[in-house]
């Protein structure tokens, strides 16, 4: 059982909770971008918008977006950092995904979009790894 004196969520004061708070803002805002205007996403996705005037697929990637932003702010509110770098290594899945996409619609014509990706699913790693070494000493919250 949880300690009900202990704090929830992520102590304010550490650095790798502020990284998880600019995080979420960053992928609400890339959400918020892509449903808001979902041809300007498309371009920092790396792959051109459709000619069609249905762009669903692209509001798809910023609910996508904007639905992880929120999961990583609730629960750095709420949960321990080893929940939240579990989060992380999963979420490491989108990124490598987003490069395969990317490569097989565009190739290498995209370096800079395939770097992109690259440098997301490079920062969920080390974000996860952060996240596990701060928390070998927390018994709560995943495997000891």
């Amino acid at each position: 059982m949880m300690d009900a004196n202990r704090a929830r969520g992520l102590p304010r004061t550490e650095p790798s909770t502020w990284l998880v708070w600019c995080l979420s803002l960053v992928f609400i805002g890339l959400g918020a971008l892509f449903i808001g205007a979902p041809r300007i996403g498309s371009l920092v996705f790396g792959l051109p918008a459709p000619e069609w005037t249905h762009v669903g697929y692209l509001t798809a990637i910023g609910l996508r977006d904007l639905a992880f932003g929120l999961y990583l702010l609730i629960l750095s509110l709420m949960a321990s950092r080893r929940i939240l770098a579990w989060i992380f290594a999963a979420t490491v899945v989108i990124p490598i995904g987003d490069i395969l996409i990317v490569f097989i619609s565009r190739g290498l014509s995209a370096p800079a979009h395939l770097l992109l990706h690259g440098a997301s699913a490079a920062v969920m790693a080390g974000t996860s790894l952060w996240l596990f070494k701060q928390s070998s000493h927390d018994k709560t919250g995943g495997f000891s």
